[in-house]
């Protein structure tokens, strides 16, 4: 699955967020590079092994264009926490941010 997001956090900072982000749910850095990431892991219950790429680009100027593509099917514990990475790149970019329901 494919997901991206645009932040005004330059992507050195992105990608040191992600090194410390997902070690921390189960998955290990494979492969780097100037402008991307390839983690590998078990995420979840059932275990099911997982891939993720992140990388990043500029775009216009002054935004970081980072995209996260899975190997996972539909909406995954992988997809979840690149969701949930993302609204930490989100509250580094806006401290004030605060997670709230929509509904």
């Amino acid at each position: 699955m494919k997901h991206f997001f645009r932040t005004t956090v330059n992507p050195e900072a992105v990608l040191s967020e992600a090194d410390t982000f997902f070690p921390t749910i189960g998955l290990t850095l494979v492969h780097t590079t100037n402008r991307s990431r390839t983690y590998r892991g078990v995420v979840g219950t059932p275990e099911v092994p997982a891939t993720l790429v992140l990388s990043v680009r500029m775009e216009g100027g002054h935004y970081t264009f980072v995209e996260g593509n899975s190997d996972q099917m539909g909406e995954s514990r992988i997809d979840r926490n690149v969701k949930k990475f993302f609204v930490q790149l989100h509250r580094q970019a806006d401290a004030r941010h605060e997670m709230t329901a929509a509904f």
